[in-house]
């Protein structure tokens, strides 16, 4: 033990400067520092070395102890611990920005045709992929038909995911090389027929038969999606960002590339419950790195409630006779949730609708028995029965919401619930309520990947333009606090990692981000405007132009 003291001691005096001060790789000062520690504490310093804070206070005190050839002074701007985004689709946005075309802003059938001609063209891809069209957005709000995509592109096959990427829109080139036909069914999933025929639409399960015969990108496609989709993390301050759902072959990748310190963001991941994923998750158990991190295995209840697909406890308002659908048995479910039980794996499980969300909780019941530390997670938890909300706090079960699809699905969501049961969807003030803490993420690219418009919908619940006046559902807003929290320290915590990120606080990783305006203070309609100055990870800066002064 004495060995151990002087060793401390000189390791101590080494870094110490000749007047007394310990030196730090960066300070930061004349900041607004909101730490998101347990208190909520708000200071306006903080020391940096070896990529960890290692103090926090007044500039003052930070000075007085500390040196450093690298000081930030912030010049009064806010400081917040760098964004995790609880739930979210990193190497799909990735991939989508170089192989896929963008239908989002497709304000028609006919202009997101007109959309697919220019990609093609662009790029003349063996197959035509798309994302983001919504038939809601479009005149008579009906399910495409493939008639017309088949005479822009007869021969050569096109799949196009909808924006919930629970329903996908094929021509009949793709349905011939997947081998669809009238007859065709699908458990846990529906292709849409008219007049007998395939309309090209596919929901949910039914998907899987057209995409897995679509060729994977190759290699080099790959790190180029996610360097691309990093880059734009970094400039809208995510540091950690959890990925929903991947191949246990892409979590490899990921690694390889991050070992290479090519890629440098902070991941979380899902893991899909495939049998190759099964193998490895039975073989090697949890896998976790400073940057990366998988100890959970993502399932899928039911789809989504824009194509239908999620499973309604009575039928649609809009859709009489439709129920929505499991995509999952309950068996299967509980199947994979014995594996993770006995394992140490997290379940997140997608369920939007209130059948599938209480037919979910039931089978995590049946595993967790009651209080626990497991935080399994419902991912999404949209429309949840007023009798089921207690199941969340009785067996400490995590809300992992999604609050910019209140305000995207505002507009007809309340079209397929009724009147009624839409004042149960959407309900996160009552979600969090239940154990005190929930995590955000933005699901993107199904919303925008910004987390400060994902701030802005909890805690303001209107679209951009600032409708409808008084808010929707404005009884579910969430705090200012709880907001932030929810995709800070509370959102490490839903990923097991609040002993690292989160807050800022000694010991834990320098992420954090300088923002434009102090979204803890400025008014409403200001924060959509407000601008990321810099992102930092491990105290090194990966994006600004924030210039550093000495002292």
């Amino acid at each position: 033990m004495k060995h151990i003291f002087y060793f401390i001691l000189l390791m101590t005096m080494l870094s110490c400067t000749p007047n007394g001060k310990q030196k730090a790789d960066l300070i930061v000062t004349h900041a607004r520092v909101y730490t998101c520690d347990s208190a909520f504490s708000i200071t306006e310093s903080f020391a940096v070395s070896k990529g960890c804070i290692v103090a926090t206070g007044t500039t003052a005190n930070i000075l007085m102890a500390y040196t450093s050839d690298n000081i930030l002074d912030a010049g009064g701007l806010p400081i917040y611990p760098g964004f995790i985004d609880a739930h979210a689709h990193f190497t799909g946005y990735g991939l989508k920005m170089l192989t896929v075309a963008d239908l989002s802003g497709a304000e028609s059938y006919e202009a997101m045709l007109g959309l697919l001609s220019i990609h093609d063209e662009n790029y003349k891809q063996p197959w035509v992929q798309g994302r983001g069209w919504d038939q809601n957005k479009w005149p008579g709000k009906q399910f495409p038909d493939n008639k017309t995509l088949d005479t822009l592109f007869p021969e050569k096959p096109v799949y196009l995911t909808r924006v919930d990427g629970h329903a996908a829109l094929v021509n009949s080139k793709a349905l011939q090389l997947a081998g669809i036909t009238a007859q065709t069914k699908v458990n846990g999933g529906d292709i849409l027929l008219k007049d007998g025929r395939p309309t090209g639409v596919l929901i949910d399960n039914a998907m899987e038969l057209v995409r897995r015969i679509i060729p994977p990108p190759a290699e080099d496609i790959r790190a180029k999606a996610l360097l691309a989709a990093e880059e734009k993390c970094f400039g809208v301050g995510l540091t950690t960002v959890c990925d929903a759902g991947l191949p246990y072959s892409d979590l490899m990748f990921i690694d390889s590339l991050q070992k290479q310190n090519k890629l440098r963001i902070r991941l979380y991941v899902m893991l899909e419950p495939e049998e190759k994923n099964t193998a490895n998750i039975i073989e090697k158990g949890i896998y976790r790195t400073a940057r990366l991190h998988a100890c959970a295995i993502k399932l899928y209840a039911d789809g989504a409630l824009g194509s239908r697909g999620a499973c309604l406890l009575k039928p649609y308002s809009d859709a009489p006779e439709h129920y929505g659908l499991m995509v999952t048995s309950a068996d299967s479910l509980a199947r994979c949730c014995a594996l993770a039980y006995e394992k140490g794996f997290q379940v997140c499980t997608h369920a939007i609708g209130d059948a599938a969300n209480r037919t979910m909780l039931k089978v995590y019941a049946s595993f967790l028995k009651g209080p626990n530390d497991r935080r399994w997670r419902i991912e999404h938890a949209q429309v949840v029965d007023a009798a089921d909300l207690e199941t969340f706090a009785k067996f400490n079960i995590i809300p992992s919401v999604q609050t910019t699809h209140a305000t995207s699905d505002m507009y007809w969501a309340e079209e397929r619930l009724g009147t009624d049961r839409i004042k149960q969807a959407y309900a996160y003030k009552a979600l969090l309520e239940q154990n005190g803490w929930l995590c955000n993420g933005t699901d993107f690219p199904i919303e925008d990947i910004n987390p400060i418009i994902s701030f802005y919908a909890a805690v303001v619940r209107k679209d951009l333009s600032g409708f409808p006046a008084g808010g929707f559902l404005s009884g579910n807003k969430l705090s200012r606090q709880q907001a932030l929290l929810a995709m800070t320290l509370w959102a490490a915590r839903a990923c097991f990692e609040e002993d690292a990120k989160g807050s800022i606080e000694p010991g834990k990783f320098a992420d954090f981000v300088v923002l434009s305006k102090d979204i803890m203070q400025v008014p409403e309609d200001s924060l959509p405007a407000t601008q990321v100055k810099a992102t930092y990870l491990s105290g090194m800066k990966v994006f600004g132009k924030y210039k550093l002064r000495k002292l």
